[in-house]
C-alpha cells in the first residue's frame, strides 16, 4: 500500500479537496513519518464503542513513527452518527495539530469506504451481526482490518470470515484487548509454564444482562438506513430499544437482542474465553462436549440469556465452566495450584456488611510465590503485544501475524456460541472441533448458521 499512498501524493490539491480530505500536509505537521508511510484508516460503525476504544486507540498513535497513522473517513448508517463521526476526528486532529482541520471524510454506505484506494485499512466496530460479513468484504477489498469481537453471529460465518481472511493474505486484528493488558499475558505465560501444574479445570465469570425492553413499534429515524442496519437478519418493525439510542451513545438495546448477537456470553465471553484458550494452549480448537442451563426471558423485548451455568470439556479432559457464580474473570485450575485474573477496574464488595469496598487485585494465585516466578528463556515464550491498537499498527507495517489473529477470534467465539446453543437447547452438544461440526443432533446443529436475508448474504 506505500507505493499507493506514494502515487495518491502526486495527485493535485484540488483532486485531494474533491476526494473529502485535504491536500496532503508536509510530514512535520502530523510528526516525523513521510506521508507515504503513513497508515490511511476508515473506521465503519462510529458509534458507543468506536468513540470509546477503537478510534481514540488508533489516534493515540498519530505521529508517533513506527505506529503513524491517519484516520480519513467514517462511515455509518445513521447520517447524524456520520456527522457527529467527522466531528470526532476533526476535533482531535484540530487539537493535535493546534489549528482548525476538517478533512475527514463521511459514507453512509461500506462499500464505497472500501472502493476508496488511497484508504489502508479500517476499523469495524458495527453490532455483532455485521462483523463477519464486513470483515470478509474489507479483505476483499484489500484493506487491513481491525475486528472487534465477537467475531461473527454464527459458527458458519465465523468459519467463512477466517478462512477467506487467511486467503486474502491480508492483517486482521480481533480486538481481544485482553490479550495486551500486562496481568493476563503474565497469568497465561505462567499457566502455560506449568507454575499450577496441569491445569484440570477452568471457571470463567461473566456479568449478565437485565430483561426489559419496550417493543412498541416506532418510527424510524429521520436519516437512519434501517434496512441496512438489520443486514441479514429478519425484517422486524422499528424500536429504539431493539437498536440504539437516537441521541447520545449509551449502551444499546441490540446488546440483549438475540437477533444480533447471543448476549453476554459472547460480549464478554469472547475476551475470557479467549484468554482461558491462551492459558490452555487451545487456541486453535475448542470443546467436544458442551452442556448446561441458563434463564430466558418471558417477556418484555429483549431475550438474550440470563443467569446460566454452562460446561465444556477439551480432549485433554480440561472442563471449563462458564457462569454469572464466578466473580467476573477466569481461573485456571491446576494440580499444584490455580491462578484467577480480572480487569483491574472498579472494585468488590467485603465480606462483612457495611464495610467499605475493596479495590480488584487483578492477579491472584493459590501461593503469591507463583506470581514472582521467573520465566526461564528456554521455556515458552509468549507473543508480547503492550497495546492491541498498536500492534495492529505494527503487523501491518511487518505482515506479522497480530496478538489475535482471525482464526483465534473465531475459535474463541464459536466455544462460546456452542455454550449458547447448549443453552438453547438443553442439550449435550458433542462437537468436532477439527470439521467444526456437532455430531447426532439435527436441532443443536441447525444453531449453526442462520438463514441470510437478501441482498445482505455473505457472498
Amino acid at each position: 500500500m506505500i507505493a499507493t499512498r506514494r502515487t495518491f501524493l502526486k495527485t493535485s490539491a484540488g483532486t485531494a479537496l474533491a476526494a473529502g480530505f485535504p491536500a496532503i500536509v508536509p510530514s512535520s505537521v502530523f510528526g516525523a513519518t513521510a506521508p507515504s508511510n503513513r497508515i490511511t484508516i476508515g473506521a465503519i460503525g462510529v458509534g458507543r464503542i468506536s468513540r470509546g476504544h477503537d478510534m481514540p486507540g488508533v489516534l493515540q498513535f498519530t505521529g508517533v513513527p513506527a505506529r503513524d497513522n491517519r484516520i480519513v473517513a467514517v462511515c455509518d448508517l445513521s447520517e447524524e452518527r456520520v456527522t457527529l463521526g467527522k466531528q470526532y476526528v476533526n476535533d482531535a486532529y484540530t487539537k493535535k495539530l493546534g489549528k482548525p482541520y476538517t478533512g475527514t471524510r463521511g459514507y453512509s454506505d461500506y462499500r464505497e469506504l472500501l472502493a476508496n484506494k488511497e484508504i489502508d485499512a479500517v476499523l469495524i466496530s458495527t453490532p455483532d451481526h455485521q462483523h463477519a460479513r464486513l470483515a470478509i468484504a474489507a479483505v476483499a477489498a484489500g484493506k487491513d482490518v481491525y475486528l472487534q469481537k465477537p467475531a461473527s453471529l454464527t459458527i458458519r460465518e465465523g468459519r467463512m470470515m477466517a478462512d477467506r481472511v487467511k486467503a486474502s493474505g491480508r492483517i486482521l486484528e480481533v480486538g481481544s484487548q485482553q490479550r495486551s493488558w500486562k496481568q493476563f499475558a503474565r497469568a497465561v505465560e505462567l499457566v502455560r509454564n506449568g507454575r499450577i501444574g496441569t491445569v484440570e479445570r477452568v471457571e470463567i465469570g461473566l456479568p449478565g444482562d437485565p430483561s426489559g425492553g419496550n417493543p412498541q413499534t416506532m418510527p424510524v429515524p429521520k436519516g437512519f438506513n434501517y434496512d441496512a442496519w438489520l443486514g441479514s437478519t429478519p425484517q422486524v418493525p422499528y424500536t429504539v430499544d431493539r437498536v440504539m439510542p437516537e441521541k447520545g451513545f449509551d449502551r444499546p438495546g441490540w446488546l440483549r437482542m438475540e437477533q444480533f448477537g447471543a448476549g453476554m456470553i459472547t460480549g464478554w465471553g469472547a475476551h475470557h474465553v479467549d484468554t482461558a484458550h491462551w492459558g490452555m494452549d487451545a487456541e486453535l480448537t475448542g470443546p467436544v462436549e458442551i452442556w448446561g442451563q441458563a434463564q430466558f426471558p418471558t417477556e418484555g423485548l429483549w431475550n438474550v440469556h440470563g443467569p446460566f451455568k454452562t460446561y465444556g470439556r477439551y480432549a485433554n479432559g480440561v472442563v471449563m465452566t462458564i457462569s454469572g457464580d464466578f466473580e467476573n474473570g477466569i481461573k485456571w485450575i491446576g494440580d499444584k495450584g490455580w491462578i484467577f485474573v480480572c480487569r483491574d477496574t472498579g472494585t468488590t464488595p467485603t465480606a462483612t456488611l457495611g464495610a467499605p469496598a475493596e479495590k480488584i487485585v487483578p492477579l491472584r494465585s493459590s501461593d503469591p510465590k507463583i506470581l514472582d516466578s521467573v520465566i526461564g528463556p528456554t521455556e515458552w515464550q509468549i507473543y508480547t503485544s503492550d497495546d492491541q491498537h498498536g500492534n495492529w499498527l505494527d503487523c501491518i507495517r511487518s505482515r506479522k501475524a497480530p496478538v489475535a489473529t482471525a482464526e483465534i477470534g473465531h475459535r474463541a467465539c464459536s466455544t462460546c456460541l456452542l455454550h449458547w446453543i447448549a443453552m438453547k437447547t438443553q442439550h449435550r452438544v458433542f462437537w468436532d472441533p477439527k470439521t467444526e461440526t456437532i455430531q447426532g443432533d439435527d436441532i443443536a446443529a441447525s444453531l449453526l448458521v442462520r438463514h441470510q436475508r437478501h441482498p445482505y448474504e455473505i457472498v
